[in-house]
């Protein structure tokens, strides 16, 4: 990694180290704000978008942030893990939420609260997956019923994200006893998860993670799902725009706006790597990509 792309990779990491921390000290009715969170003059209202520190929710949450903002609106990023984050959404304590992965790694929440919620539809037009991976040099790893005869070589460890995650339950309560595997898997963040990778891959060494597509991982590092021939990760997932109840009623207008929602595998990616390549703010990042796609944008928009 050269010392450029090495500024770059840690800039993303703190972007993703700091809305984890948040996530460690709040609860749904007291989130922490992202820094740029409420900039708007609110004159049309106020939107508040929930989100989880993940790589694509970051993004696109900045981003319709800063297109709400533009409109006259008031917006307040709050975030949390994913259960305190639907209990929010579903009392109404939180308006929105942007990624929402159906029908398998949110199933358990939305089978809670879908009473209480609204579906605005899939905004993501491309191959969406979970799934445990490894770079591409562990060769003799190629299924996840290869783990257990090699645990050794990661220690005896799945390298996780945050214990709140769905794709961590699955590969808890399902992927860990249909396979037999004796290997713990580590909780940890999104940020801890990836600076782990970036450590191992440097030094050639063997790491299992869990991975999720979109994801920009994917394009800094040779990595390799592997292989579940159990299904016990589940199908291709779908993410999802999800809003409470109430919010079409408290305004109808950005409800339409964010049912017409729709990004492109590119689209998403350009936006990603605004902010993990080129090391710019979420907010920056969502301003830039918004000037280059104004049409894409009117066109959410109704324009």
């Amino acid at each position: 990694m050269n010392q450029r792309t090495s500024k770059m990779f840690k800039r993303w990491i703190g972007v993703l180290a700091a809305a984890a921390l948040a996530v460690g000290v709040a609860a749904c009715g007291n989130t922490s704000s992202s820094p740029n969170s409420g900039a708007g003059n609110g004159q049309a209202g106020t939107v508040t978008i929930g989100y989880v520190p993940w790589a694509e929710d970051i993004a696109v949450s900045n981003l319709w942030k800063v297109i709400l903002e533009n409109k006259g609106y008031a917006v307040n990023l709050k975030q949390s893990d994913a259960g305190p984050l639907f209990a929010g959404l579903a009392n109404g304590q939180l308006d929105v939420f942007l990624d929402a992965w159906l029908p398998n790694t949110h199933q358990a929440y939305w089978d809670k609260y879908k009473n209480q919620l609204d579906d605005y539809g899939v905004w993501y037009q491309g191959d969406a997956k979970i799934g445990l991976a490894v770079p591409t040099y562990v060769q003799d790893v190629n299924s996840i019923a290869d783990l257990e005869v090699h645990k050794s070589e990661f220690n005896g460890v799945i390298t996780g994200i945050d214990a709140g995650a769905g794709e961590m339950k699955t590969v808890q309560e399902k992927v860990i006893p249909q396979y037999g595997l004796s290997l713990k898997l580590q909780s940890s963040s999104e940020a801890a998860m990836l600076s782990a990778l970036d450590k191992a891959y440097q030094a050639k060494q063997p790491i299992v993670v869990t991975a999720w597509s979109p994801h920009w991982m994917f394009t800094k590092w040779q990595l390799k799902y592997l292989q579940d021939p159990k299904g016990a990760m589940g199908g291709a997932e779908q993410i999802h725009v999800l809003a409470s109840k109430s919010f079409q009623t408290k305004d109808a207008q950005v409800a339409g706006w964010l049912k017409n929602f729709k990004m492109t595998d590119q689209q998403l990616g350009t936006l990603e790597s605004y902010i993990a390549d080129q090391g710019m703010d979420p907010a920056a990042a969502a301003k830039k990509w918004i000037g280059e796609n104004q049409s894409v944008v009117n066109g959410w928009l109704g324009q």
